[in-house]
């Protein structure tokens, strides 16, 4: 099995963590939740895609916007990370093969929307697969005096709690008020 710096190194190009990111992904690890609270462009998608990849199953990933998940795919696949996105650019028989692929163990990392989380396809597939870890990204936007509140970020803990055993919880932003 790999470890962190491996993962860090062949699937990241990095041969060292920077500040503050070896903690949270020790914290994850180790079967904690955790809020990551880092500046932009500090690394923190690699703090929950690391244990992502060191984890035996799937971890979702919630997040908010379309182009942030298409280009966290990108990067994800064509370093060679087995990852998809689930959000409304999707047609319906794009979101099937997504849930059959899901399914079949073909991923490590799914990103969703929130608004996503509780429709019943996705509750269905998430309930015959192993999730080990919920990263919420962007998660000021659980805020609800922020700008950028979505109210399906409040349905995060039902998504979480719908779930027969209960995954590690980790929240990333740049932003905290």
């Amino acid at each position: 099995m790999s470890d962190k710096i491996s993962v860090l190194k062949d699937y990241f190009g990095h041969d060292s963590f920077r500040d503050g990111q070896e903690q949270i992904v020790d914290a994850l690890l180790d079967g904690r939740d955790a809020l990551c609270i880092m500046p932009t462009g500090a690394g923190k998608s690699m703090c929950y895609q690391i244990p992502a990849l060191l984890f035996d199953g799937v971890t979702i990933v919630v997040s908010p916007l379309i182009s942030l998940m298409k280009d966290q795919v990108g990067s994800l696949v064509q370093s060679g990370v087995p990852a998809a996105y689930i959000n409304s650019s999707l047609s319906y028989p794009q979101f099937l093969r997504v849930l059959s692929n899901t399914e079949h163990g073909k991923y490590k990392i799914i990103y969703v929307a929130p608004e996503r989380l509780l429709t019943d396809g996705f509750l269905d597939t998430c309930k015959k697969i192993k999730i080990s870890m919920v990263a919420v990204d962007e998660a000021h936007c659980v805020s609800q005096w922020g700008q950028d509140f979505r109210p399906s970020y409040l349905k995060i803990i039902s998504f979480v709690e719908s779930l027969a055993n209960r995954p590690i919880v980790g929240a990333f932003t740049a932003t905290a008020t």
